[in-house]
């Protein structure tokens, strides 16, 4: 239903969100998230057929030339960034798809209730959990866990989030991450297992085979699926980088799409311009004497 004050699809309410969720699945199509890290990847990926564009700080850092890890470190304000990519960038040019939001929830200067008043006055339709303290594991996340900054301030924002109307689409990278997300109410669990592999800037060894990003991803799904039915389940990261990853991951476990940020948007424009430049530097050239 496109918003009647401007003549375009966002924002969308939690449920009109999720309709259309549904209606992909009921042609028997994947549900694809995709991250946008400027105006004109989120312009061409809808024209491609994507259901949900995703706005991660990290989309800035991965179309700037560098890893997406960038987006987990000190390196800028993450919720600005995203608002900022958001509001200047992808919104203006987006026409149909819902646009969600990546929000810092453990930001110990924000107050989650008035940022996500922000966003959806800014017209996004969701919030997804990014950067995530879900895919940090080790002594470090202990450190997190036990000052102040834990997942559980993820998981309690996306139960604000959904108190006001925004649909959720979050990370978790075990089964009970995934567990605590259903009952605080998310939409959409994205089982994330590890950083992409492939490409300049990905990882060059997955954490895991395409068999185990498998099975992981099942054991994040069943679990969410225990505490909701209506949970949607989603594949992301690792060696999970093609479409062929993505097919094998849907026939071996119960999830219905796939979630791409590096393997859609950065690998995109990685060999499409490598390959580009590599035509035009064939073209023949006579010189005139």
């Amino acid at each position: 239903m496109p918003n009647p004050w401007t003549g375009v699809g966002n924002p969308y309410t939690r449920v009109e969100v999720l309709d259309r969720l549904h209606a992909t699945l009921d042609r028997g199509e994947p549900i694809i998230a995709a991250g946008a890290g400027t105006g004109i990847s989120a312009k061409f990926l809808e024209k491609g057929g994507v259901d949900l564009i995703i706005i991660y700080n990290s989309g800035r850092f991965r179309m700037s030339g560098h890893g997406s890890t960038a987006g987990l470190m000190a390196y800028c304000d993450a919720n600005a960034v995203a608002m900022e990519i958001g509001e200047f960038e992808v919104l203006p040019v987006v026409e149909e798809a819902p646009v969600i939001c990546g929000v810092h929830a453990t930001d110990p200067r924000r107050r989650m209730w008035h940022w996500l008043l922000k966003v959806k006055d800014m017209g996004f339709s969701g919030v997804n959990n990014f950067p995530t303290h879900s895919i940090i594991d080790g002594q470090f996340r202990q450190v997190l866990e036990e000052t102040g900054m834990s997942f559980q301030k993820e998981v309690d924002t996306v139960a604000l989030a959904r108190k006001m109307d925004l649909f959720t689409i979050v990370y978790v990278g075990q089964p009970d991450e995934a567990r605590a997300m259903a009952e605080a109410g998310a939409d959409v669990v994205i089982a994330h297992v590890g950083t992409t592999i492939g490409g300049a800037i990905g990882v060059q060894d997955a954490a895991c085979t395409i068999e185990e990003a498998a099975q992981r991803t099942q054991a994040i799904a069943s679990a969410a699926m225990k505490v909701r039915s209506d949970v949607i389940c989603l594949s992301h990261g690792g060696p999970i980088s093609t479409p062929a990853d993505a097919a094998y991951i849907n026939e071996h476990t119960d999830v219905v799409g796939f979630v791409g940020a590096s393997s859609l948007e950065r690998m995109a424009f990685e060999e499409s311009l490598t390959d580009l430049t590599r035509q035009f530097k064939q073209i023949p050239v006579e010189r005139k004497n």
